[in-house]
Protein backbone atom coordinates (compact mmCIF):
# COMPACT_ATOMS: atom_id res chain seq x y z
CA UNK A 1 0.00 0.00 0.00
CA UNK A 2 2.62 2.50 1.41
CA UNK A 3 5.60 0.89 0.88
CA UNK A 4 7.62 3.45 -0.35
CA UNK A 5 7.39 6.08 2.77
CA UNK A 6 9.00 5.37 5.76
CA UNK A 7 7.35 4.42 9.30
CA UNK A 8 7.65 8.23 10.00
CA UNK A 9 5.39 9.89 6.92
CA UNK A 10 3.22 7.19 7.11
CA UNK A 11 2.50 8.08 10.51
CA UNK A 12 1.82 11.81 9.48
CA UNK A 13 -0.68 10.54 6.87
CA UNK A 14 -2.65 8.08 9.03
CA UNK A 15 -2.73 11.25 12.26
CA UNK A 16 -3.95 13.66 9.46
CA UNK A 17 -6.59 11.46 7.94
CA UNK A 18 -8.12 10.66 11.59
CA UNK A 19 -7.90 14.09 12.30
CA UNK A 20 -9.47 15.01 9.19
CA UNK A 21 -12.69 12.19 10.06
CA UNK A 22 -13.45 13.75 13.37
CA UNK A 23 -13.53 17.26 11.96
CA UNK A 24 -15.33 17.38 9.19
CA UNK A 25 -16.38 20.68 7.66
CA UNK A 26 -13.75 22.30 9.73
CA UNK A 27 -10.56 24.25 8.64
CA UNK A 28 -7.36 22.57 9.23
CA UNK A 29 -4.62 24.41 10.46
CA UNK A 30 -1.14 22.89 8.82
CA UNK A 31 2.52 24.29 10.32
CA UNK A 32 5.60 23.30 8.82
CA UNK A 33 8.84 23.89 11.13
CA UNK A 34 12.41 24.05 9.35
CA UNK A 35 15.25 24.50 11.02
CA UNK A 36 15.46 28.60 10.31
CA UNK A 37 11.42 29.08 9.14
CA UNK A 38 7.81 28.20 10.35
CA UNK A 39 4.78 28.42 8.49
CA UNK A 40 1.37 28.14 8.82
CA UNK A 41 -2.04 27.94 6.85
CA UNK A 42 -5.56 27.60 7.01
CA UNK A 43 -6.64 24.67 4.35
CA UNK A 44 -10.16 24.20 3.37
CA UNK A 45 -9.79 20.37 2.46
CA UNK A 46 -13.63 20.58 1.10
CA UNK A 47 -12.97 23.31 -1.53
CA UNK A 48 -9.29 22.23 -1.83
CA UNK A 49 -7.92 25.89 -1.37
CA UNK A 50 -5.82 27.81 1.18
CA UNK A 51 -7.54 30.53 3.07
CA UNK A 52 -4.77 32.54 4.62
CA UNK A 53 -1.11 31.76 5.43
CA UNK A 54 1.48 33.35 7.09
CA UNK A 55 5.00 32.33 6.87
CA UNK A 56 8.31 33.51 8.36
CA UNK A 57 10.13 33.76 4.81
CA UNK A 58 7.95 37.24 3.94
CA UNK A 59 9.55 40.15 3.72
CA UNK A 60 8.50 41.49 7.48
CA UNK A 61 10.58 38.48 9.11
CA UNK A 62 13.71 38.65 7.49
CA UNK A 63 16.13 36.50 9.75
CA UNK A 64 12.93 35.81 12.76
CA UNK A 65 11.61 32.57 12.19
CA UNK A 66 14.14 30.07 13.72
CA UNK A 67 13.59 30.84 17.55
CA UNK A 68 10.33 30.89 20.04
CA UNK A 69 9.47 34.74 19.48
CA UNK A 70 9.63 34.58 15.73
CA UNK A 71 7.18 31.80 16.17
CA UNK A 72 4.86 34.35 18.44
CA UNK A 73 5.45 36.65 15.84
CA UNK A 74 4.13 34.20 12.75
CA UNK A 75 1.20 33.04 14.85
CA UNK A 76 0.03 37.24 15.64
CA UNK A 77 0.33 37.75 12.01
CA UNK A 78 -2.03 34.88 10.97
CA UNK A 79 -4.32 35.75 13.88
CA UNK A 80 -4.70 39.05 11.73
CA UNK A 81 -4.92 37.68 8.22
CA UNK A 82 -7.31 34.66 9.82
CA UNK A 83 -9.63 37.65 10.93
CA UNK A 84 -9.86 39.40 7.82
CA UNK A 85 -10.54 36.09 6.05
CA UNK A 86 -13.70 35.73 8.82
CA UNK A 87 -12.18 32.11 9.58
CA UNK A 88 -14.34 29.99 11.47
CA UNK A 89 -13.87 26.81 13.53
CA UNK A 90 -10.37 25.45 13.34
CA UNK A 91 -8.33 22.56 14.20
CA UNK A 92 -4.78 21.94 14.28
CA UNK A 93 -2.64 19.82 12.52
CA UNK A 94 0.95 19.89 13.81
CA UNK A 95 2.18 17.83 10.86
CA UNK A 96 4.08 15.29 13.29
CA UNK A 97 5.71 17.59 15.09
CA UNK A 98 5.74 17.81 19.03
CA UNK A 99 3.47 20.16 20.83
CA UNK A 100 6.35 22.31 22.34
CA UNK A 101 8.83 24.92 22.12
CA UNK A 102 8.16 27.07 18.30
CA UNK A 103 5.04 25.02 17.71
CA UNK A 104 3.21 25.77 21.06
CA UNK A 105 4.48 29.28 20.70
CA UNK A 106 2.76 29.50 17.29
CA UNK A 107 -0.29 27.86 18.50
CA UNK A 108 -0.36 30.02 21.58
CA UNK A 109 -0.07 33.15 19.39
CA UNK A 110 -2.70 32.71 16.99
CA UNK A 111 -4.75 31.56 20.47
CA UNK A 112 -3.91 35.26 22.07
CA UNK A 113 -5.49 36.74 18.54
CA UNK A 114 -8.70 35.63 18.17
CA UNK A 115 -8.36 31.79 16.92
CA UNK A 116 -10.69 29.22 18.52
CA UNK A 117 -8.64 25.81 18.17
Amino acid sequence: MLKHLTTEERRVLANRSALKRKNPGKVRLCVFRSARHIEVQAIDDAKGHTVCAASSKEKGFKGQGWNISGAELVGTAFAERAKKAKLGAAYFDRGGYRYHGRVKALCDAMRKGGIAI
